[in-house]
C-alpha cells in the first residue's frame, strides 16, 4: 500500500480565506460519512484539501463572495485532478457549544451568521470544532488525480506522501502575526 499523508476537506473559498490570511479558523461538526459519526482532530499538521461540491455564494459575507466565483471558475465535477496549495499546522481545537460564543466569532471569519448558526445547531450533541490554523503556501501547488476515496462528505483522506515529498512552503504570517490572531479568536471568546 502506497504511503499517504494526511488533509483535511475544505471549501475552496474557505482555503482562499485561509490563505490569504483573511482568516485563521475552520468550523467543524464533520462529514455526513464520517466513520465515527461525529469530527474528531486525526492530526495536528495537515494538507487542505479543496472542495467545490456545497460551497455557495450565498454561506458568505457579501465582501468575501468572490472567493466563490474565483474557485468556481473553471472548475467542473468532471476533472480528473486537483490543485492542493496549503498545508496548516493545528494551533488549537475551540468547543463552541452555544450561539453566544459562536456569535463572539462573527467579525473572525467569511462565513455567514446564518450558515455558522447552521453548523453549529447540525448534531445538536456535538460541540462545534472551531480550528486554528496557522496556514502555509506551498512555493508550487501538487496537482492531485481525484481518486474515488477523495469524494463524499468526510473530513480527512490520505493523499500520495510521494507528491508531497519536495513540497516547499512559506508561512501565510509571521509569527507575530499569527499569535495576534490567535490572540483575537481568544479575546473574543472571554
Amino acid at each position: 500500500m502506497p504511503e499517504t499523508t494526511i488533509a483535511l476537506k475544505e471549501w475552496a473559498a474557505a482555503i482562499e480565506a485561509l490563505r490569504t490570511g483573511r482568516q485563521i479558523l475552520i468550523m467543524r461538526k464533520g462529514g455526513i460519512r464520517e466513520e465515527t459519526k461525529d469530527f474528531q482532530v486525526e492530526s495536528d499538521s495537515f494538507y487542505l484539501y479543496p472542495t467545490y461540491e456545497h460551497q455557495k455564494q450565498e454561506l458568505f459575507k457579501p465582501e468575501f463572495r468572490q472567493w466563490t466565483e474565483e474557485t468556481l471558475e473553471g472548475w467542473s465535477s468532471q476533472h480528473s485532478e486537483v490543485a492542493v496549495s496549503c498545508y496548516a499546522e493545528l494551533a488549537a481545537d475551540i468547543l463552541v457549544e452555544t450561539q453566544e460564543q459562536l456569535n463572539k466569532l462573527s467579525a473572525l471569519h467569511v462565513w455567514t451568521d446564518s450558515f455558522a448558526e447552521e453548523r453549529l445547531k447540525w448534531k445538536k450533541t456535538q460541540p462545534l470544532h472551531v480550528m486554528l490554523l496557522k496556514v502555509h503556501k506551498l512555493d508550487k501547488p501538487v496537482s492531485i488525480t481525484i481518486q474515488p476515496e477523495y469524494t463524499g462528505c468526510k473530513s480527512w483522506i490520505g493523499l500520495p506522501a510521494e507528491a508531497f515529498e519536495t513540497a516547499a512552503k512559506t508561512p501565510v504570517m509571521t509569527e507575530r502575526a499569527f499569535a495576534a490572531a490567535v490572540s483575537r479568536v481568544i479575546e473574543a471568546l472571554q
